[in-house]
């Protein structure tokens, strides 16, 4: 044999993960795919990053992936001369949360699925499929990045976006046009959007009354918890629990909450 595939590119390890339990990636380059749920990723170069579903995330970087919701997370360390030429390459960490490679994670969701091999050749094409993720996927500033990890941990007594302005030593109307410039959405619509999702977790996970799961995720109450809830998805918590935590979504009737008045 003229070479050996393997020292080309192969896999080195394969990440297939589900639940709340953060994932170390560690030596060599990853390539992670966020099929469901949301996660913060932290290393020395990154800093604080937030996946949502959908993203992936090429690293040539120690990192710590942490759910902040029960997730899937599937990857692959690639391993072989060319994914160290590429880790060379991609000394951080780079995150595609637009979609820019559907193929790669298409590829990936097959691996899990079973369907597909870590054969040398997967490898190589998965590699090729993102050679220029780095080109595609902007960066998040600094500004919003800090803004999403503070919402993420404090979501549950965050008092509003002045309160997280004054953390971050900045004034409101900056955070908030530096926020909505990177992320789309503003960092009140952010926060809400993330009290829902705990609360739809521990809806979920039990019969806890409503005014626990309100307070638990920083709403004033059951009642306003129920009146968002309405608004966003569509019907009640009591509803959406009943159904087994998947009730499709509904247009909110003419008695829900305004839209501009369900953010803090």
């Amino acid at each position: 044999m003229l070479f050996s595939p393997e020292e080309l590119c192969s896999a080195a390890g394969v990440l297939d993960q589900t639940g709340s339990a953060p994932a170390a990636l560690s030596g060599g380059l990853w390539l992670v795919l966020l099929s469901s749920g949301r996660c913060g990723a932290e290393g020395a170069a990154a800093g604080p990053l937030l996946l949502e579903p959908g993203a992936l995330l090429l690293s040539g970087e120690a990192l710590t992936l942490t759910p902040t919701v029960p997730c899937h997370l599937v990857g692959v360390r690639f391993g072989g001369a060319l994914a160290a030429q590429a880790a060379a390459r991609v000394p951080g960490t780079v995150v595609d949360a637009t979609g820019a490679c559907p193929e790669a994670a298409q590829a990936l969701q097959l691996l899990c699925a079973g369907a597909a091999q870590p054969t040398p050749a997967f490898c190589f094409d998965l590699l090729c499929r993102v050679c220029r993720l780095d080109e595609s996927a902007p960066a998040v500033p600094r500004l919003a990045a800090e803004a999403i990890a503070a919402i993420r941990k404090n979501y549950a007594s965050l008092y509003g976006v002045e309160e997280l302005a004054d953390a971050l030593g900045v004034s409101k109307s900056h955070l908030v046009r530096s926020f909505r410039e990177s992320t789309g959405v503003t960092p009140g619509q952010y926060l809400t959007e993330v009290r829902l999702e705990a609360a739809k977790q521990l809806l979920r996970a039990g019969d806890l009354p409503l005014e626990l799961v309100a307070t638990l995720c920083g709403f004033s109450s059951a009642n306003y918890l129920c009146r968002v809830f309405r608004a966003r998805i569509g019907c009640t918590p009591a509803l959406w629990r009943r159904a087994g935590g998947g009730a499709p979504a509904a247009p909110a009737s003419a008695a829900a909450l305004p839209m501009d008045e369900i953010y803090v």
